[in-house]
């Protein structure tokens, strides 16, 4: 232990503790801005900065450890005019149209203004007025960038993509894509994390709601929407509601209001992807001679795109299963209007998704085997329709619960479980072990594969046949699994990847909280939605089953492998040859 004295309290703190954490032990806050604990604690902005005594210079509070006897003043004229001074030069170089930033009222740089009582600056005004690809799916303004290295950290730690880094020197030294002159033509998986952990409006996504609403208001278009499991974890956050209050069906209405016609379910499709990734799994285990091992889960697009740009060798072990974004638009536009007796070619597909990924997957050359147009017309992310609740002026609180619109709109408990790491492995095994055995085991026979951590090893028996699984999230772990497979030091029959951290529910699309991984939050309210609802197993959803004997057949069936499945090697990621 260390006894130091902080503004004139003495306490006693584990030697090796910061500055700042130890100010934080005895409720003494001090400011921060490029910080993220455990990621990005660098000292670059200086915005944390502290006086101790015996000593001319300032120390930056979030890297700096205390020692023996440290007498450290954290609200000094010093520290104070020196905090100043270094966010006046930041916002010398930040463009403050803070009412047209998607960022404004959520700002990390705005709140410190204000905390810090800086509301001008008499440095020169330097902007660099670049936008990246507005056509991209993730888009760099440069205006707005404080070179924070926040996107850079968690690129390179978390991802294992390495899309961002510092370029250039001296004045001229700023954050750019690090591998490529654009940023469309380098390795990124658009996971969207550097955008939720970009302290301002550096990094955003397309915003897509002005195409959505002009879909909306098209009377000759029939406008549907489907909500991925993750997104009923995250919507109410920014209305002050509690996920009990802010269910799916609360969100059905909001969504009717704003204009769609039908509401709909990814659980649907969830649960239609595991029907057929786990009939691929079974198929695969049987005639265990022709593949190769582990089969590894593609409902992840931003995974699959870390696969081809990193490890192509491991393209034929993907499933050949399309993600549930996928599967839901080729029956919405197959299927579904053969129920309404209308022209495929009227429907117009929208998703609601925690991912800026499935923006660009929704628009593959491969995604539109329904032959109406891309099976997905448009993408979403849960911010996207947020603003747009609110542009409508709905208070999501003041609404009732609505129903879904069917048959698109029944998912089992397996569906729901889907935007949670460990989710996807656990309904395809609930499935598999029905399809071997021809009967249901225990929903909680698996849930060895639960949990936030970033890889995770189970065991399990069905129908005597011994299955090893892996479980892994952020791409950083699903880089050292392969490197530990290609070394021959794992084997794995099975294994799920989710590129974010903690699964879709951390996913890159979704509301942004200061400093906070917010998926350990989400991922309870997808369990408890999974034991309350009266169908646990994908196999035993109503819809599905209704789906395949009425159109598809049966699982991995000629009709159900052109519209349901698809080949990663249909498209190229930048530099592929």
């Amino acid at each position: 232990m260390v006894n130091i004295v902080i503004d004139g309290k003495s306490i006693q703190v584990p030697e090796k503790t910061t500055i700042l954490e130890a100010a934080k032990s005895v409720g003494i806050k001090i400011p921060t801005l490029c910080y993220f604990k455990g990621l990005n604690e660098i000292g670059a902005c200086r915005i944390c900065v502290v006086e101790v005594e015996g000593y001319d210079r300032l120390f930056t509070a979030c890297n700096s450890p205390v020692e023996e006897g440290m007498v450290i003043q954290t609200n000094s004229r010093k520290a104070r005019e020196t905090r100043k001074a270094n966010l006046q030069f930041i916002l010398s170089e930040h463009q403050d149209r803070c009412p047209m930033c998607v960022r404004n009222g959520n700002c990390e740089l705005q709140k410190t203004a204000g905390d810090l009582n800086v509301h001008s600056t008499p440095f020169k005004k330097h902007i660099d007025d670049r936008t990246s690809n507005p056509d991209f799916p993730l888009i760099r303004d440069y205006s707005k960038c404080i070179k924070c290295m926040r996107c850079v950290q968690v690129c390179d730690k978390i991802q294992h993509s390495n899309v961002w880094d510092v370029v250039n020197s001296g004045g001229t030294i700023t954050v750019d894509v690090g591998k490529a002159y654009r940023l469309e033509d380098a390795p990124c998986v658009l996971c969207g994390q550097c955008i939720t952990h970009c302290p301002v409006g550096a990094l955003h996504e397309r915003d897509d709601t002005q195409k959505l609403m002009d879909a909306i208001d098209d009377p000759d278009k029939i406008v549907l929407v489907q909500i991925a499991p993750a997104i009923r974890t995250a919507w109410c956050e920014e209305f002050g509601m509690k996920p009990e209050e802010a269910t799916v069906n609360r969100l059905a209405s909001a969504l009717r209001i704003i204009g769609f016609d039908y509401v709909f379910d990814t659980n649907f499709s969830a649960d239609l992807t595991i029907m057929e990734e786990s009939s691929e799994f079974v198929e695969r285990l049987t005639h265990a001679d022709q593949f190769k091992f582990p089969m590894f889960t593609s409902c992840c697009p931003a995974w699959v795109r870390f696969v081809k740009a990193n490890w192509p060798k491991y393209i034929p072990q993907l499933s050949t299963a399309k993600s549930p974004q996928q599967m839901f638009g080729a029956i919405a536009k197959s299927w579904y209007p053969q129920l309404l007796g209308v022209d495929p070619k009227r429907i117009f597909s929208v998703s609601v998704m925690p991912c800026l990924a499935k923006k660009a997957e929704c628009a593959l050359p491969t995604m539109n085997s329904a032959g109406a147009g891309q099976d997905v017309d448009l993408a979403i992310t849960n911010r996207e329709i947020t603003r747009l609740i609110r542009a409508h002026q709905i208070d999501p609180t003041d609404l009732e619960d609505e129903q879904l619109d069917m048959p698109l709109g029944i998912g089992s408990g397996a569906g729901a479980i889907f935007g949670v790491t460990g989710g996807v492995m656990e309904a395809a095994l609930r499935s598999a072990h029905y399809f071997v055995t021809g009967k249901n085991a225990s929903p909680e026979t698996f849930k060895a594969v639960r949990g936030q951590q970033g890889w995770k090893e189970a065991e399990f028996e069905i129908g005597g046949t011994k299955l090893k699984v892996a479980v892994v999230n952020g791409l950083s772990n699903a880089n050292q699994l392969i490197t530990e497979l290609e070394k021959g030091r794992v084997h794995y029959d099975f294994v799920e990847v989710m590129a974010c951290p903690g699964g879709c529910v951390g996913g890159g699309g979704q509301p942004i909280h200061a400093q906070k991984e917010m998926a350990p939050d989400r991922a309870p309210v997808l369990y408890n939605i999974d034991k309350k609802l009266p169908w646990r197993y994908s196999h035993a959803n109503p819809s599905i089953i209704e789906c395949y004997k009425s159109y598809l057949g049966k699982p991995l069936s000629e009709r159900a492998h052109h519209l349901l499945h698809t080949d990663a090697n249909g498209w190229k990621m930048p530099g592929e040859k």
